[in-house]
């Protein structure tokens, strides 16, 4: 059917087309079928993962493993209904970035315990948690450029420009945010922040004072938290189904090789988080706690981190082993554990956007010197402010990293690793909550409240 109406506009100009989206339609209802009957989502992750795999294998199968799949008529075009489900999925995720933030960011500094030291408690926070970002930030690159991660690789959309880099003081004044509204529109995260962080903090302020008990404005903000969270839980519902369609897009287009590739990013990723956990244990038994009692009772929150890929869906049980297990102060645990869902995540805003600098370097053909590695430890540390702790947000660091070294004009060549996120997600949400706790602890001991003897303790500890 070689009509524009066909060709063109419904791109269903193939027999192979409609049939290959006609078995697509059929899994997502397969999977939908399964999640009515009560299958755990972790499960349905692994056969969306599984499904969309053997479809998109499949497919160049039929297509006898072309040399460019993108010029095959029904490849071309059942990729591009594909990207409805995958591409959406991936829009849903950016769409919850900017109200997520903010939202969780404003609810948690009303809630602080009054009397709390607040100006040492953030700069302990803050430094600790960007410190070891710029660690993992360094392992990742230093993992990336030694086993030449990306070359060879060649680029989706050619003919882009580079962006221009920016001086590092316009980066600083970036996070400033003249217009808040404009900042939303334009996925500024980190100014979001730091709006987010002035108002709630001024409302705290208010309370505080007596001026205004602000109460209409917390029971907003806690209505707010509440909706956002279900939000959430919706959108994280639809990911085995972005899965299918984003992992069998990818091996449609671009065949086995894309497996073989981001195999090596797979296992690079999970190096980098290994080393970090290592780091981790260093840094606490600098401090003086024992890195064997932590692993044990950090075990449930690291379990659930693993296996919901979700740093804020964990973050309850997160306050719970650090208040009852560990021995944190509550405000400590409370400030330092929900600031680590939306900033300093070392597995979603380190290693992996420091991985995905060195690919797409790689395969833009862009020289990796020293230079590129201080400013790619900066970027990445400053672009860790803000970044949401829900399935799929590591996108957003990736971009912002990617943005802040130049390279944001490739940033459709990070598609393959978009399609493997279900593999390194659950590595990296881990990461992300081992980061909190150890952060927690750090932070703790610096104010003098931690409790020691209920850390030491080989029970609960504090009750």
């Amino acid at each position: 059917m070689n009509i524009p109406f066909f060709t063109d506009y419904l791109m269903l100009s193939n027999p192979l087309s409609i049939g290959i989206i006609a078995v697509f339609v059929l899994a997502l209802i397969g999977i939908f079928v399964l999640q009515r009957k009560g299958t755990s989502f972790g499960n349905l992750v692994i056969i969306g993962t599984i499904v969309g795999a053997v479809l998109g294998v499949a497919i160049q199968v039929i297509a006898g493993f072309p040399d460019d799949p993108t010029k095959v008529v029904y490849i071309k075009e059942s990729t591009k209904w594909f990207s409805l489900v995958g591409g959406g999925f991936i829009d849903l995720i950016r769409m919850l970035v900017i109200p997520i933030v903010f939202i969780s960011i404003v609810h948690v500094i009303l809630h602080m315990e009054a009397g709390a030291n607040l100006k040492k408690l953030v700069v302990a926070m803050v430094s600790t948690n960007l410190g070891m970002v710029a660690v993992a930030a360094v392992v990742g690159l230093i993992l990336g450029n030694a086993f030449g991660l990306g070359q060879g690789f060649d680029i989706v959309e050619s003919g882009k420009k580079i962006r221009e880099i920016k001086p590092m003081v316009d980066t600083f004044r970036a996070l400033i945010p003249s217009n808040p509204i404009q900042a939303a529109a334009e996925t500024n995260v980190i100014g979001i922040v730091v709006f987010a962080i002035i108002l709630g903090s001024v409302a705290r302020l208010l309370k505080q004072t007596g001026t205004n008990s602000m109460e209409m404005f917390t029971k907003l903000f806690d209505e707010l938290h509440q909706l956002i969270s279900w939000v959430a839980d919706f959108i994280i519902g639809l990911m085995p189904y972005g899965v299918v369609a984003l992992l069998a897009s990818t091996l449609a287009t671009r065949g086995l090789q894309a497996i073989l590739d981001m195999g090596l990013f797979v296992v690079l990723l999970y190096v980098g988080i290994l080393i970090m956990f290592v780091v981790q244990a260093i840094l606490i038994a600098s401090f003086g706690y024992n890195p064997i009692t932590y692993f044990k009772k950090a075990k449930a929150p690291l379990l659930l981190a693993f296996t919901s890929r979700s740093s804020m869906g964990v973050l309850p049980l997160t306050v719970e082993t650090l208040t009852k297990r560990l021995g944190v102060n509550a405000t400590t645990a409370n400030t330092v554990a929900s600031f680590g869902t939306t900033a300093g995540m070392q597995g979603c805003a380190g290693v992996f956007p420091a991985l995905v600098v060195v690919y797409i370097s790689n395969v833009a053909n862009i020289p990796f010197d020293m230079t590129m590695y201080i400013m790619s430890v900066i970027v990445i540390a400053i672009g860790s402010v803000g970044i949401a702790g829900v399935p799929g947000t590591a996108t957003m660091a990736a971009s912002v990293s990617l943005s802040g070294t130049g390279l944001g004009a490739y940033f459709t060549s990070i598609s393959p690793i978009l399609a493997i996120d279900p593999l390194i997600d659950m590595g990296r949400t881990c990461l992300n909550v081992s980061g909190s706790l150890t952060n927690a602890l750090v932070v703790d001991k610096i104010m003098g409240t931690i409790d020691k003897e209920a850390y030491d303790n080989p029970n609960e500890g504090r009750v």
